[in-house]
């Protein structure tokens, strides 16, 4: 069964306060799509490079947590698809594990935004090739939540967008564990803490006005809470 959060359902999700103690948060893998060519950090390392399929990589994300602003930046005339993959977990090393967090999603995406959340594939979950098959016009993402319930959470944002001769788009993927309002996704752990992914895109160039990108978001740290890795096979 497929569930669907639309917009205040979020909030629904976190509970009152004074339940449970604070866990840290940590970015167990990332990955991009640009244009069909894929970035992974678990096969390709830490920290992103600087280009992926002829995208450049920039912003300030903490590639240990998750948290802050990865930019990619395109050009080239034509049609174009840039996805990012984030599977986020959060943990305490005591009985919080990363299999108990709930996914959600709200708000309406823009034109041409696409997004899925699932597990993140080393289970059951198709989310992970739903990322890596896609190609320049061809985004695979769902626009589904395909967790029923407490699982391993991961999420998956993708734009697809024409460009013109002589212009560039900045896509932006920024993570929060302060409510960004607008659309977003999140992963809802039960020690009361989230996780917000939201992304923006921003086109430049070509003799015509740039449109506008949303205002700077305040970005705020997880809890300081040590957590403990788990080991994770690596994808083939």
């Amino acid at each position: 069964m497929k569930r669907f959060l639309c917009s205040g359902a979020l909030a629904a999700l976190v509970l009152a306060p004074g339940q449970v103690s604070a866990a840290a948060l940590e970015l167990r893998e990332l990955a991009l799509n640009v244009n069909g060519t894929r970035y992974d950090s678990v096969l390709d390392g830490l920290p992103v490079p600087g280009t992926v399929g002829g995208g450049t990589i920039s912003g300030s994300l903490d590639t240990a947590t998750g948290l802050g602003t990865l930019r990619v930046q395109v050009s080239g005339a034509g049609v174009h698809t840039v996805i990012g993959f984030f599977d986020v977990d959060f943990v305490d090393g005591g009985t919080n594990t990363f299999f108990d967090e709930t996914g959600g999603v709200s708000g309406a995406p823009g034109a041409g935004l696409s997004w899925e959340i699932d597990e993140p594939g080393f289970a059951f979950g198709d989310i992970f090739d739903h990322v890596s098959n896609s190609t320049a016009g061809n985004n695979l993402l769902t626009k589904t939540n395909d967790l029923p319930g407490p699982e391993d959470v991961s999420l998956a944002l993708g734009w697809d967008f024409i460009l013109a001769l002589g212009e560039t788009a900045f896509i932006d993927f920024i993570g929060t564990t302060t409510d960004p309002g607008g659309f977003r996704l999140a992963v809802v752990d039960p020690s009361q803490q989230a996780y917000y992914l939201r992304s923006t895109l921003r086109i430049e160039g070509g003799g015509q006005p740039p449109i506008p990108e949303p205002g700077t978001l305040l970005l705020v740290g997880a809890g300081a809470a040590a957590g403990v890795r788990r080991l994770r096979a690596r994808r083939a």
